[in-house]
């Protein structure tokens, strides 16, 4: 007890000079006498209140006193040092002169500690209390922050209720039970009443959680509404918190079955709950209509944009993203078809409407099926998508290269000037910087096509410091990977091999792997040229890759994701390959940069066709290859010699296509395919449609300063 007392009695005398203690019961004169405070004199008074009161205000005015009286406070008439005790302090030797000795609080707030005693009894509770206890703290604050200590919350009532409907989510309620027998269960429903104007006869957490939605959800749809706008204000806060976001979602969906949400939204247009978010039913009921919708045509693709914009800030859209991004891309799709003119009067007409325009709707045909896989609830989409599909293959891709195919037929060489050729690219793109004594860095990408190119150019321009443009190339034909490569290595010949292995000789050497690839570049530009594997940059250290860079005047990087992912067994992957090929190849040009190359060149060896449905027997060649000598066969061309003139086919020998020697090649026309066993059908290359022969030159510079800068902003007022 004496420890009590003076630890109690230091704490007050460090806010006053003068301390008053009544021993009221008369039975503390021993720990009085006991007593020593280091600084304070201790004077009992016995009827000597005048002679002290001269004392410790006119003889000692800067020293400390403690004033013990044994019996009880006298009246105020009688009580000769009542204004010296009013304006310093009192000590007191009842718990709850104590609990205010502990908490540096003035007897003034003796009522709300006696009020709340059972908060008091725990020392761990008393202690959280002190931590935020400020000097001009009211009754309410004290109180507020008694809430909080339960709730283990800031000393906020949002903050508190926050804590307190993450357990109901939980299904306990400890804290609200602490809450009751601290009393603090009045004050805390009043706060309600106060703040969001919540009131019932029998509040509880999960009532007033019932209310908030209802009321939330009726201001926004016209219906009957008991809470304040606050509470909107406190409902956005709790669902936009990362800490309660599981609680805000559990809640949510126990209340949408309880208020009959499902029922209500079906009466309901999607315009009219674009700005709602407060249940995921809003946002399935959204999806829905918007499926509908873009499937029968009745909104304009503008809108659909708009509003899967607007929707980005809704609660659940990360959940679904990938469905909002599928309806949006598909309504993209059918406004980009119906706009469409898919006539074309040469091979470069066809090039350059298609590098204009036409390529963006194979990009949104893509962006559509990747995103419908992602979202994993095919059977939402399976209307739309198949109307998508047949929309693609037969309104899209079946006409314009079978326009495009008459061109083809039709053409003596291999070429669509002034569209660069593919064969051209070092001397076009790489030996101008060789000549500038500059350094250039090639990523060669396997099966990236244009429309590819165009959103790697996109995201390229969105990082700081780079700048980019995009090229279009024709690519050889057969548009297979060996011929590609070859191409794009510096050449004068380029000889189909006469053997069944489809390989190609540049200049009278072999151009397959990675080896022979930097022979025939070493040759071109001396010993500073080389070839490397995509992964095996990724994997070089920092030092490595600086000394790659330093090393060499031209680097050739190879990389293969998305012809690797066109397989049989994993062709349905292939757009899924696309987008992690973007992310790659960013990472690939930020590490190149990071080691002082400022010159890069993104390109491919060829493109590709896919259809993400099953493949018709219509889009089967009618008629077998045949032929005197067929010496390798794939899904979209023959090599081979004495090969023979079929409608089904267009016949190429090989100084047609550019190339050297006596081979002759057969491809099926328009995206039709060959039946072969054991390899991929619905993704496919090396004939002569757009898609595959399309190729893009993304050319990208690193530059020294920022793009990125500073400006002005000007808020405009108004009403």
């Amino acid at each position: 007890m004496e420890n009590r007392i003076a630890l109690a009695l230091t704490r007050l005398f460090d806010r006053h000079r003068i301390i008053f203690w009544y021993d009221a019961k008369q039975e503390l004169r021993s720990d009085f006498e006991g007593l020593q405070l280091a600084g304070v004199e201790k004077i009992e008074l016995t009827n000597n209140e005048f002679g002290v009161k001269y004392r410790i205000l006119r003889e000692q005015p800067e020293q400390k006193f403690l004033l013990y009286r044994e019996g009880s406070q006298p009246d105020d008439l009688d009580n000769w040092l009542l204004d010296v005790q009013l304006a310093q302090g009192e000590f007191r030797t009842d718990q709850i002169g104590l609990w205010l000795a502990e908490l540096e609080l003035g007897l003034d707030f003796a009522d709300v500690v006696k009020a709340h005693a059972e908060f008091y009894r725990a020392i761990k509770r008393k202690e959280a209390l002190k931590r935020l206890l400020k000097p001009d703290d009211t009754l309410s604050m004290i109180r507020l922050k008694m809430l909080a200590v339960c709730a283990g919350s800031e000393a906020r009532i949002d903050s508190v209720l926050e804590h307190l409907l993450a357990e109901l989510s939980d299904k306990r309620d400890d804290k609200i039970k602490l809450i009751q027998r601290c009393s603090l269960d009045v004050f805390f429903w009043e706060q309600m009443n106060r703040h969001y104007g919540y009131s019932s006869q029998e509040p509880g957490i999960q009532d007033f959680c019932i209310e908030l939605f209802k009321s939330c959800y009726a201001m926004a749809t016209d219906g009957q509404v008991q809470l304040t706008s606050d509470a909107i204000v406190f409902l956005k806060r709790w669902k936009d918190s990362r800490q309660f976001e599981e609680s805000f979602e559990t809640l949510s969906r126990e209340c949408a079955n309880i208020l009959g949400i499902e029922q209500d939204l079906g009466k309901r247009d999607l315009r009219d709950l674009l700005e709602l978010d407060y249940f995921r039913l809003i946002d399935q009921k959204i999806i829905s209509d918007l499926v509908r919708a873009v499937a029968s045509r009745t909104v304009s693709s503008a809108d659909v944009t708009l509003w899967v914009r607007q929707r980005r800030q809704g609660h659940w859209y990360r959940e679904f993203q990938h469905l909002y991004d599928a309806v949006d891309y598909a309504s993209q799709f059918i406004h980009a078809l119906d706009q469409a003119n898919l006539a074309m009067e040469s091979l470069s007409d066809g090039i350059e409407r298609y590098t204009h325009s036409w390529f963006r709707i194979d990009q949104l045909y893509r962006k559509l099926i990747y995103h419908v896989r992602s979202a994993g609830q095919p059977s939402l989409m399976v209307t739309l998508t198949d109307q998508i599909e047949k929309l693609y293959s037969n309104n899209y891709l079946l006409k314009v290269n079978d326009r495009w195919q008459s061109f083809v037929d039709a053409a003596t060489r291999w070429e669509a000037a002034p569209i660069p050729l593919q064969k051209d690219f070092f001397k076009r793109w790489v030996q101008p910087f060789l000549e500038k004594d500059n350094k250039v860095y090639v990523i060669i990408s396997d099966a990236f096509r244009y429309e590819i190119g165009d959103e790697l150019l996109g995201l390229i321009r969105q990082e700081d410091r780079y700048d980019a443009s995009l090229e279009p190339v024709l690519s050889m034909l057969p548009s297979y990977t060996q011929l590609g490569m070859a191409a794009l290595l510096p050449n004068q010949v380029l000889t189909l091999t006469d053997n069944q292995t489809g390989s190609v000789e540049v200049d009278g050497q072999s151009s397959q792997g990675t080896a022979n690839r930097i022979k025939l570049l070493k040759r071109s530009n001396s010993q500073r040229a080389t070839a490397i594997k995509a992964e095996e940059l990724m994997a070089l250290n920092r030092e490595d890759c600086r000394s790659l860079v330093r090393d060499h005047a031209v680097v050739y990087i190879y990389h293969n994701r998305i012809d690797s992912t066109g397989k049989p067994v994993t062709e349905d992957r292939v757009f899924d390959a696309v987008e992690e090929t973007l992310q790659e190849l960013i990472r690939l040009i930020k590490k190149l940069a990071g080691a002082n190359a400022s010159n890069l060149l993104v390109t491919s060896d060829h493109g590709f066709l896919y259809q993400n449905q099953a493949i018709e027997e219509s889009d089967f060649a009618q008629e077998e290859a045949e032929g005197h000598q067929i010496l390798f066969r794939d899904r979209r061309f023959v090599l081979g010699k004495g090969l023979k003139e079929k409608a089904s086919f267009r016949k190429f020998q090989s100084s047609e296509l550019g190339l050297s020697g006596d081979m002759e090649v057969l491809l099926p026309k328009s995206i039709n395919r060959l039946r072969l066993k054991g390899s991929s059908i619905r993704f496919v290359h090396g004939g002569a449609s757009l898609q595959e022969v399309i190729i893009p030159v993304v050319r990208i510079n690193k530059k020294r300063q920022s793009d990125i800068s500073t400006v002005e902003v000007e808020i405009i007022r108004g009403a």
